[in-house]
């Protein structure tokens, strides 16, 4: 469907025309013409299906733009969807001259104050700094008409329905309310009839959210084998653009500080990093600069990057669900893309629950030999050879070129330019990385999600999503019971709440386990 006709005003579709897009995506086309008429909508489509264009198009049609208080607000589960949500609400709305502020822990939150009294029309926030905000008086909602909930079951997973049922309550019930989501388990349900007026569910059909543009792949593999075998990967594949994920931030660190050892562009992400630090990561990354970003799936979470042509799930993760949020990271807007993931041999149950999450068999594909990887990484030589080649004004160079090859051999010469754009084999850069615990034995039937929700230690941290306002280690005044706690008993000068969920999601990284290995990497955590 053109975006024609859906019913924006003209404005919006220069600005839709502007930004690249050619035709509506389905969630686009069923949810536009819906929020256009007020109502409230429930959008369940996967990640990278242009589910922020769908709210951000008709919120801008509906904004009075004479009336300086907030009328819309975006929640969001993670820092980097905030700032991508907020550039992409900005962008689509230059020409109407909205004012679109972003809020998330990690900040100068007296920055975020200073933005905030230019009277921006519509906030997005992560729930930690957007009740801070609240609590301090420099956000007021009560002039707020429309709500959107991204990524809901992200949110719910990582904690924060206590936050998000708290912000709500400052929002008017004469709102109009969205709610978009990739998955919908119970909880997200239970959100759209205690907060939504008779809210219409937009579902896109399972075929587009099985992710059909990309071919899925798995190699089986013992722990101790899958960094050599993934780098003989990256020399056969020749990916262009790549996510690796990791279950953990120590697993983010050893596997981008380990690729980096053996000559691979790549720099990883977590929740550890300064904001800064990340800002600079991902720009790097989009701007092509950087080849290969490990991340966390907290840090990932949300990512909008073109291009990405390879999605290498290091670690297969614990929650089913999560899989299709990684593997959503590629294939998109038609183009195709590869997902493999490494399975340890008593995993395969958790691969068999993706599968039929996915309705989609994910291929077998045997690990490369030496020889292959070292033909790869020919190729890819040569290639690189023809585009130096090509650039060179080869008359400049011609006397000298002239007296290398009076010196030296042409062969031995091409043979050392080559060599030197070749990385070495993994035994000659031997990198270890430290073994994470093993995923508990997967117990599930019938229920696909039957086996991921009783993984609870007597800690209450989890991977899962069973009881989220009761799974939290909190006492009374909001502290980690672990002594970790995310905010003082004010509320505002502790760590940002974002920050620590995602350090919780991540609480077995501490652990340390020795090794005599010729080259370990070892992160503090």
């Amino acid at each position: 469907m053109k975006f024609t006709e859906l019913g924006l005003t003209d404005s919006l579709l220069k600005a839709v025309q502007r930004a690249g897009y050619e035709e509506a995506t389905p969630i686009q086309a069923e949810t536009i013409p819906m929020v256009l008429d007020g109502k409230d909508v429930i959008g369940q489509a996967q990640t990278g299906t242009g589910k922020t264009a769908a709210f951000a198009l008709p919120i801008l049609q509906r904004l009075d733009f004479s009336n300086h208080n907030i009328q819309a607000l975006v929640i969001s589960p993670t820092r980097e969807l905030a700032i991508q949500t907020q550039e992409e609400i900005f962008r689509l709305g230059k020409d109407e001259r909205a004012k679109v502020q972003v809020v998330y822990g990690g900040a100068d939150i007296r920055r975020q104050i200073r933005n905030l009294k230019q009277n921006p029309q519509v906030i997005v926030g992560t729930p930690g700094r957007l009740l801070d905000h609240i609590r301090r008086g420099t956000v007021k909602l009560d002039h707020v008409q429309m709500l959107v909930l991204d990524e809901a079951d992200e949110m719910l997973n990582m904690g924060f329905l206590e936050d998000i049922e708290s912000i709500i309550k400052q929002v008017p019930n004469e709102r109009q309310t969205m709610l978009f989501s990739a998955t919908m388990p119970p909880e997200i349900k239970r959100i759209g009839v205690q907060f939504m007026k008779e809210p219409h569910h937009v579902k896109i059909k399972s075929k587009e959210m099985t992710a059909d543009t990309v071919d899925q792949y798995y190699v089986k593999a013992k722990e101790y084998e899958k960094f050599d075998i993934m780098t003989r990967l990256f020399d056969v594949q020749a990916p262009e653009l790549t996510i690796v994920f990791g279950r953990t931030k120590r697993r983010v660190d050893e596997l981008s500080k380990g690729l980096e050892a053996r000559g691979y562009n790549a720099a990883g992400i977590h929740g550890d990093l300064s904001q800064q630090r990340r800002t600079q990561i991902m720009r790097q990354f989009k701007a092509g600069k950087l080849d290969i970003l490990v991340a966390t799936d907290v840090a990932a979470r949300g990512l909008d990057v073109s291009g990405v042509t390879h999605v290498y799930n290091y670690d297969i993760p614990q929650d089913p669900d999560s899989y299709v949020h990684r593997i959503g990271r590629t294939g998109r807007a038609g183009h195709k893309g590869v997902s493999l993931t490494f399975v340890t041999p008593n995993e395969m149950e958790y691969l068999r629950v993706i599968e039929k999450l996915t309705k989609k068999r994910m291929l077998p594909l045997k690990p490369p030999t030496e020889a292959e990887a070292f033909a790869g990484q020919l190729a890819a030589a040569e290639s690189d050879v023809d585009t130096l080649v090509a650039k060179t004004s080869t008359d400049k160079y011609a006397d000298q070129a002239a007296e290398l090859l009076r010196k030296y051999d042409a062969t031995d010469l091409v043979a050392a330019l080559l060599n030197e754009l070749t990385k070495d084999d993994a035994s000659a850069v031997p990198v270890k990385i430290t073994p994470e615990r093993p995923l508990p034995r997967h117990k599930g039937g019938g229920n696909r999600r039957g086996g991921y929700r009783g993984n609870r230690n007597r800690n209450n941290n989890s991977h899962g999503r069973g009881g989220y306002s009761h799974g939290r280690n909190r006492d009374r005044n909001g502290r980690d019971r672990n002594g970790r706690g995310d905010r003082k008993s004010n509320g505002y000068k502790g760590r940002s709440r974002d920050d620590n969920r995602s350090n919780n999601r991540n609480h077995d990284e501490g652990r340390k386990q020795s090794s005599k290995r010729s080259y370990t990497i070892r992160t503090n955590d």
